[in-house]
């Protein structure tokens, strides 16, 4: 047999080898695909990025004067006031946001308070100086209240504010 011939007669080769390399190649990226598909790998949800300012403040109800915590929105993103988007906390507990269609946004500007019901046992978050219920202070003198501004979809927290009154 002569040498041109005995190149074309071989039938050992390296394409087996290739072939199997590529097929586990083509599993291993698709399964990589699919599961950036199932767990989600898109970017993490961004919390709304806005500027809070907290003071103590009073409310007077035509009779008796209240203390509340006055948030003030200095700029920023928007925060919409309603509890799927929006957490409030006082001092650990969780304050009940009172919005209506009409007010439930939170721009640069804007103010909201947070009062302590005693009738219910709850604080309340509103964006006007309302009340329901048996309205009690918030704090006494020399008191420090810790409010806590969370958004509720990416568990983020947009403010952390300490008020001393």
């Amino acid at each position: 047999m002569s040498k041109a011939n005995q190149f074309l007669d071989e039938e050992d080769a390296v394409s087996p080898v290739i072939g199997v390399i590529l097929m586990v190649a083509i599993t291993v990226i698709l399964a990589a695909v699919i599961a950036a598909f199932v767990f989600g790998m898109g970017p993490p949800e961004q919390a709304p990025q806005a500027s809070l300012r907290a003071g103590a403040d009073t409310f007077t109800d035509g009779t008796d004067t209240f203390s509340v915590v006055k948030l003030e929105h200095q700029g920023g993103d928007e925060i919409v006031l309603k509890s799927a988007n929006t957490r409030v906390f006082v001092d650990g507990t969780a304050a009940v946001i009172v919005a209506t269609e009409t007010n439930s946004t939170y721009n640069a500007g804007n103010l909201m308070y947070v009062f302590w019901d005693e009738t219910d046992d709850k604080y309340y978050v509103d964006t006007y100086k309302n009340t329901t219920g048996d309205p009690e202070n918030i704090a006494s003198s020399g008191d420090i209240v810790n409010v806590k501004v969370i958004d509720a979809s990416s568990q983020q927290m947009i403010s952390d504010l300490n008020v001393r009154f």
